[in-house]
């Protein structure tokens, strides 16, 4: 399996009272899925740090395939699906599997790039977006080219 960002267990503190893997641990893998992914491809947050830019998503929408029970392995794969060719805007799909390698859940988000001292959204500079593009790409995946402000 390709573009494994997290493997980790599910621990008691992560299931619902159903005995299966609650909603907002689904989430929270696929969360660490994109930092290991950044990380990866050299966007480590102490690099974010110092040019005053974090990532921030606009949406989150989870859908649930199969169950996820207390002690089993997960599998997180992270692709690009669309970005602006700035890498100001982005979304992300993530596939969560199971030890027994059935596709659990599909995390698809949309985001983007904060100035953590202004406030508003920035794109990435040009350095951190030539990193940034070479993260791994969906078979989907499209590229915007956003317009120059008139």
């Amino acid at each position: 399996m390709n573009n494994v960002f997290f493997e980790g267990q599910v621990m008691w503190s992560m299931v619902d009272a159903n005995a299966h893997l609650r909603h907002s641990a689904y989430a929270d893998f696929a969360a660490q899925a994109r930092l290991n992914l950044l990380e990866k491809f050299g966007l480590k947050p102490s690099v974010f740090l110092k040019q005053n830019i974090g990532p921030i998503l606009f949406r989150e929408e989870t859908l649930y395939l199969k169950e996820v029970r207390p002690n089993d392995m997960v599998r997180v794969t992270c692709e690009l699906t669309k970005s602006r060719s700035d890498g100001s805007r982005w979304s992300i799909r993530h596939e969560i599997y199971r030890s027994d390698s059935t596709k659990a859940a599909i995390i698809n988000v949309d985001g983007a790039w904060i100035d953590t001292i202004q406030r508003k959204l920035t794109a990435l500079p040009e350095e951190l977006n030539i990193l940034f593009h070479q993260t791994p790409k969906s078979h989907d995946y499209t590229e915007d080219h956003p317009q120059p402000k008139a």
